[in-house]
């Protein structure tokens, strides 16, 4: 009885030492548990403010890039002449026939009988790229101009002189007289990336030297109808109108494209923008200073996209490519013995997605380079070697660029199946328009980019070359009459050329 007892004594001191204990380890693992808490916090707080930093030194990056290629950036002022002339008469045209005589009757008379002038102010965007002057910008910025001036950051204004325009690619040249000018390094637009962190500064609606960030959305987009040699960087830094020709900016400072167009619904930004990848600046900008002019290369061919139906019929694994159709007798691809039915996959070194990109690499080769292709033939690569030719001159009429529609302040191009997809149209029922010149004959007539051209003179016109040959009936009469359609309205719309 008494080991019992013992026993349930010793059992009660040991429950009395573990409780004793419990309370001791409780407290030793609450030390514990607070000095982890703590360990944690401290950990959150640096990993909080390393994130800091780092935005702090990406916000100052952006702030450095801007301060060091701003100055380069000008403010571009465009002044045209605009040529009215006044309606034709009706009976009683003011109301009653005794009105007639009435105090403004002089101003009235004179309006409708003779020409009405007045100036039309456009601005847009550019950037130094010398010392001593030269200036790039936009051809539809300064397309049609009368007087020019150029603004720079620091307050300057100087008159500045077109040096050249290329309407096919949307780049023109200007100079002003001044020496050490601030200058914006010219970057390496094929080493771009998509995602990365871009600056576009210029002056949208008046705005001068505002600054927009942005990423690379998108490289070699085309088919868009804007230009005819396309290949723009998609951004979504903030473009709007009058950033127009302004530059699209790397973080080192380094100007990678030209801001030259939003897509839009409402006028205004919405997220997309293009810009004119810098190398292919370089090359028309060196043409444009050096000859007043672009000189393009020229192969000699016809070609298609694919789609994933040709590619297999072809034997190609992806459609991806330019399909040969045709081959100009004694062209430069004649002579290199390529053929319908060839696709072009590799063009001196860079593979060919598609047509845009192959006619954009083709323009840009200086004449007489030998270049080698790589096509895709009877289930095989082959490798072909090729002497580029300069593009003929019955060529640039028939991309739309000739006397006539420069007078008319009009640029056209072939309907594509994937502009009247976009647009909404049939493919081969004309000729769609890509440009109008502001304040032009064709803008005061009310044409506008996207609509159809049907008829000319008369005629129906299915492609460039019966456009063409449509238009040169206007040389003798100095009157174009066009049947445009707009969606589903069509009407007629008669230009007097100056």
């Amino acid at each position: 009885m008494r080991s019992k007892i013992g026993v349930i004594l010793l059992f009660f001191v040991f429950l009395a030492n573990v409780n004793a204990n419990a309370s001791v380890f409780e407290e030793i693992f609450k030390v514990k548990r607070t000095e982890e808490n703590k360990a944690v916090t401290t950990q959150n707080k640096v990993q909080d403010q390393e994130a800091i930093n780092l935005a702090i030194k990406l916000s100052h990056a952006f702030a450095q890039v801007a301060k060091k290629a701003g100055p380069a950036v000008v403010f571009v002022q465009v002044e045209k002449v605009i040529v009215k002339q006044g309606p034709a008469m009706e009976p009683f045209p003011f109301g009653s026939p005794f009105d007639f005589f009435g105090p403004d009757f002089f101003e009235r008379f004179f309006r409708e009988r003779f020409p009405h002038k007045y100036k039309q102010m456009a601005a847009g965007s550019g950037f130094i790229i010398s010392k001593d002057g030269y200036i790039i910008t936009n051809n539809h910025v300064v397309a049609n101009a009368d007087k020019v001036t150029v603004k720079l950051a620091d307050g300057r204004e100087f008159k500045a002189k077109i040096v050249g325009t290329d309407p096919a690619s949307d780049v023109a040249v200007l100079k002003i007289k001044a020496d050490n000018l601030p200058v914006l390094p010219l970057g390496d637009s094929d080493k771009i990336q998509v995602g990365e962190w871009v600056i576009a500064i210029g002056n949208p609606f008046g705005l001068t030297q505002t600054v927009t960030v942005g990423v690379i959305s998108a490289k070699g987009r085309s088919g868009m109808g804007i230009t005819d040699y396309e290949d723009f960087i998609q951004t979504d830094a903030a473009i709007n109108p009058g950033n127009s020709g302004g530059p699209l900016v790397n973080l080192r400072g380094e100007a990678i494209g030209m801001n030259t167009a939003i897509f839009t619904r409402s006028g205004g930004y919405m997220g997309i923008g293009f810009a004119i990848p810098i190398n292919m600046v370089k090359v028309i900008a060196k043409q444009l200073i050096e000859k007043g002019k672009v000189v393009r290369g020229w192969l000699g061919v016809v070609i298609q996209d694919l789609n994933e139906d040709l590619a297999k019929s072809f034997g190609l694994e992806k459609p991806e490519g330019a399909l040969v159709t045709d081959v100009a007798p004694n062209s430069p691809a004649d002579k290199a013995g390529l053929k319908p039915g060839d696709i072009i996959v590799e063009y001196n070194g860079k593979p060919v997605k598609n047509v845009a990109e192959l006619r954009t690499l083709v323009a840009l080769t200086s004449p007489g380079t030998k270049v080698k292709m790589v096509v895709f033939r009877k289930g095989h690569k082959k490798e072909l070697e090729v002497v580029i030719g300069s593009q003929p001159q019955s060529f640039s009429i028939l991309t739309g660029q000739n006397e006539l529609l420069q007078k008319l302040g009009l640029e056209v191009k072939p309907l594509t199946p994937a502009l009247a997809e976009q647009l909404g149209y049939g493919v081969n029922e004309g000729v769609v328009i890509t440009g109008v010149a502001p304040g032009s004959p064709a803008d005061i007539a009310g044409l506008r980019p996207g609509m159809l051209i049907e008829e000319v003179n008369h005629r129906r016109v299915h492609n460039l070359k019966e456009f063409v040959e449509a238009l040169a009936l206007s040389k003798k009469t100095g009157i174009v009459l066009f049947l445009v359609r707009d969606k589903e309205f069509r009407r007629y719309v008669s230009i007097r050329l100056r």
